[in-house]
């Protein structure tokens, strides 16, 4: 495959992925709503979007201007990438209905422990984080690997990942000034 027909599969298959993940977030967000959710962190929200979304323009542009070639690692970046998404299902499959995109709590609920939840905290968010890094590197993008990665990491280590700590609390009863 030509690197201009990779980069092109990649960003189908990504597109169409995140398209499917959307909806389904959507479909699992009205039935926590309907369950009493109560939602964390909805400021964050459009970070996330805007981080993902610039991605999926960023590397295949980056690739592009580089002369769209595959990089000399494709086949292990791919790998990774491969192993990532197997990974996100997992996860996802394990959350079931709870699975989503935004942070919707609802009271009562506990922290799941099966599926990859036994191992890892945050299973979803170890695939991306490979995602990220894997998609870009597999076409030479490496400016947008790092960059991404380096927002990513700033984005789940400094708001996203305290605030879904705070709404776990919140669930649990631990009102300690975890408001929404």
């Amino acid at each position: 495959m030509s690197g201009t027909g990779m980069i092109a599969t990649l960003v189908g298959v990504l597109a169409i992925q995140r398209a499917a993940e959307l909806r389904l977030a959507r479909r699992n967000e009205a039935r926590a709503r309907a369950r009493g959710a109560v939602e964390f962190g909805a400021a964050h929200y459009p970070l996330f979007f805007l981080l993902h979304g610039g991605w999926l323009v960023a590397w295949p542009l980056e690739a592009l201007t580089r002369g769209g070639a595959p990089a000399p690692a494709w086949p292990l970046w791919l790998g990774a990438f491969v192993v990532a998404q197997l990974l996100r299902y997992w996860a996802i499959a394990s959350l079931g209905e709870r699975w989503n995109t935004r942070v919707l709590v609802v009271p009562g609920d506990v922290p799941l422990r099966h599926g990859p939840y036994r191992w890892l905290a945050h299973p979803n968010y170890l695939a991306v984080v490979i995602e990220l890094a894997a998609v870009p590197l597999s076409v030479g993008a490496t400016t947008t690997a790092w960059l991404a990665s380096v927002a990513n990491a700033a984005l789940l280590g400094l708001v996203r990942i305290p605030c879904e700590r705070r709404a776990l609390s919140h669930a649990a009863g631990d009102r300690g000034g975890a408001a929404p």
